[in-house]
């Protein structure tokens, strides 16, 4: 698609500097981006790139305007507004509504004529499908799922029995929704299996990335709230509540019964222990352990960062010692008639 600058503007609620009938037909990045294309510039530390860039336009904040040699678009938020354009130049191709041959629908099933079947979708009985919603090729609907208005399921997506999932939302390929979740009783000599009668309800506007697993809950179901966005390879287990608008970067693992608050931004490979609490507004930096609840919203890690290996080396064999090492710190105040809280 090719757009106008006057376009942009109008759409973006920008301020332009330069001439209106510009046109651009693609995305760049700061450093590359050539005559024909949009970029933007939200970090400071990319500014010697503003100063030397030949886009066609660049989205930034006014106090970046003076560095800029080429159009400008001048906005509160220069990411806010990339993201918005971004949507006009998609290159997703657009899919027509209609059944494919090789699709099988169940009689049983509410299929509007706005719906998108791809080849060899199934869609068992009593699904609902809401008006617009793209389910693309070899992905499976299972019985009794309700999928809200304009949902787009990508290809080879499995979505199992008595699952609600609200209008707007995304799910990418190779996800797996409604699984069984992870509940085995010891009986003595092996495991006896608990039946997990529970479902999965996903609000309204989710996005959530390929190859993400999201299991149903053993009694009550698993919950995921309004806009929240789960990235690829993501493990949320049996009865896990996600709050509305929080955001799991990739490999997450959350174990069964956790609920995480709204408006929390989990880092890549953080895994979080079952039956614990998150506060709202909590980030949590990436590998991080979370072992025990967390009640107050701030920045939380635990992981070691990457070092050169000699330290890390000698750092790993003095932690071992860390417990002799506390031991006789207290023996000494001790003696010394002194105490130690730690």
């Amino acid at each position: 698609m090719t757009v106008t600058l006057e376009f942009l503007a109008r759409e973006l609620e920008a301020e332009l500097h330069g001439p209106a009938d510009v046109e651009v037909s693609g995305l760049g990045t700061i450093g590359a981006a050539g005559p024909h294309q949009l970029t933007f510039l939200a970090n400071p530390r990319y500014r010697a790139f503003l100063e030397n860039t030949s886009a066609g336009a660049v989205l930034l904040s006014a106090d970046q305007r003076e560095h800029c040699p080429v159009p400008a678009l001048v906005v509160k938020d220069p990411y806010l507004a990339f993201a918005k354009a971004s949507h006009f130049f998609d290159t997703a191709p657009p899919v027509p509504a209609g059944i494919h041959p090789s699709a099988v629908v169940d009689p049983s099933a509410t299929v509007p004529e706005s719906v998108s079947l791809g080849p060899n979708v199934v869609v068992d009985a009593d699904v609902v499908l809401g008006e617009g919603t793209v389910v693309m090729a070899n992905s499976v609907i299972g019985a009794g799922t309700r999928i809200g208005e304009q949902g787009r399921i990508w290809p080879n997506v499995t979505i199992y029995h008595g699952v609600t999932i609200g209008p707007r939302t995304t799910i990418h390929s190779h996800t797996v929704i409604g699984a069984d979740g992870f509940g085995f009783a010891f009986n003595g000599a092996g495991w006896t299996k608990v039946a997990q009668v529970g479902g999965v309800r996903i609000g309204a506007d989710v996005e959530i990335g390929a190859g993400t697993t999201i299991d149903r809950g053993a009694i009550e179901d698993t919950v995921i709230g309004n806009g929240v966005i789960l990235d690829n390879q993501i493990q949320v287990a049996h009865n896990v509540v996600i709050g509305d608008h929080s955001a799991l970067a990739g490999k997450v693992g959350i174990a069964g019964s956790s609920r995480i608050g709204s408006y929390c931004m989990i880092g890549g490979a953080v895994g979080i222990s079952g039956h614990l609490e998150i506060c709202d507004q909590v980030q949590i930096l990436g590998m991080s352990l979370v072992s025990r609840s967390i009640t107050e919203p701030g920045t939380y890690g635990s992981a070691l960062p990457v070092d050169k290996q000699d330290r890390y080396r000698r750092n790993v064999a003095r932690f071992r010692h860390l417990d002799e090492l506390s031991r006789r710190v207290r023996r000494l105040e001790k003696a010394r008639g002194g105490s130690s809280e730690d």
